[in-house]
């Protein structure tokens, strides 16, 4: 039964991502301010999802990660150079799920009601990592493949020209 009620759980957030994402890309069409993206990402998410407790970017600025558009708890303005998730996500240029943040070697712990994150690299038109999308919960184990399938295609979005489609 756990199995079941497991798949059924992870269904219905793939049908919440996919509204969330039809829903950003009407609301992209009227802009193609990055920041401007961010800011509606960051405040779609975090209304739509009851796992997130913090969501929002991580902007690369000057050689720093600096915090940008986002929902939640007060957060961190700079994060220390090359430690903590968001750093690894940059420098590895991809997806970390964290299942349990105090486990994370070198996690900045902004918020210590923290449990979980998930960092997605952001790419411009170029293919460069200029950010990262930043989603903490209050709950280990929030986050699976789910999440960082979807998650990725909203961070596709941000630098996204209108002439371009999403990669699936």
């Amino acid at each position: 039964m756990t199995f079941y009620r497991g798949l059924m759980e992870n269904q219905s957030k793939l049908r919440r991502y996919r509204r969330i994402i039809e829903q950003l890309g009407r609301l992209f069409i009227k802009t193609g301010d990055p920041i401007a993206r961010m800011a509606s990402a960051a405040a779609l998410l975090h209304f739509k999802l009851e796992h997130f407790f913090w969501c929002g970017f991580y902007r690369l600025h000057d050689g720093d990660l600096t915090v940008g558009p986002y929902q939640g708890p007060l957060a961190c303005p700079i994060l220390a150079r090359n430690q903590g998730v968001c750093w690894a996500g940059i420098n590895r240029r991809q997806t970390i799920i964290v299942p349990d943040v105090h486990q994370f070697p070198g996690h900045i712990a902004c918020d210590p009601r923290s449990k979980s994150e998930i960092v997605v690299p952001v790419p411009d038109r170029s293919d460069n990592i200029v950010a990262v999308l930043d989603v903490d919960s209050n709950r280990k184990k929030a986050f699976d493949e789910t999440d960082a399938r979807e998650l990725a295609v909203i961070a596709a979005l941000i630098y996204l020209d209108d002439s371009e489609k999403v990669k699936e």
